[in-house]
């Protein structure tokens, strides 16, 4: 699973600064834990996000599905394909990740309006013909 070098670096902290302080032997190895020092529960994260972003004030009731659909959608409209996505997020359907990430009508609008041919000038279009019948004839 990929990880930025700066949550890596948080991570990296955590476990070397905070969790030695905590922990309950026999330690089992789980990165995370409690305030007792046992492992984080299932549900335990969720919980704690959905009082973050309730107590922050934001307009949108949340957990952690919260960042990872806005991550997966900022994702998408930075130009990562739909099928990395896929597999970072673990769909075994392409059809779930599409769903899940929503791709804001102004970045559609944008993209249409920079990629459609009914955009660009009769000399663009021309010339774009032109390259491509160059390229087919190399191919040939």
């Amino acid at each position: 699973m990929p990880i930025g070098e700066r949550a890596l670096a948080w991570i990296q902290r955590y476990c070397d600064e905070v969790r030695p302080r905590g922990v309950v032997e026999p330690d089992l190895g789980n990165v995370f834990l409690t305030r007792r020092g046992r492992p984080l529960g299932s549900n335990r994260l969720t919980e704690l996000v959905h009082r973050y972003v309730a107590q922050a004030g934001l307009a949108k009731t949340g957990s952690c599905h919260l960042f990872r659909h806005t991550m997966a959608t900022l994702m998408l409209e930075n130009g990562a394909d739909v099928r990395y996505l896929q597999a970072l997020l673990g769909h075994a359907q392409l059809s779930t990740t599409e769903l899940y990430t929503r791709v804001s009508i102004a970045q559609l609008k944008a993209v249409h309006q920079r990629t459609h041919p009914a955009h660009r000038t009769r000399a663009e279009r021309n010339a774009q013909l032109s390259s491509l019948a160059a390229e087919a004839a190399e191919r040939a």
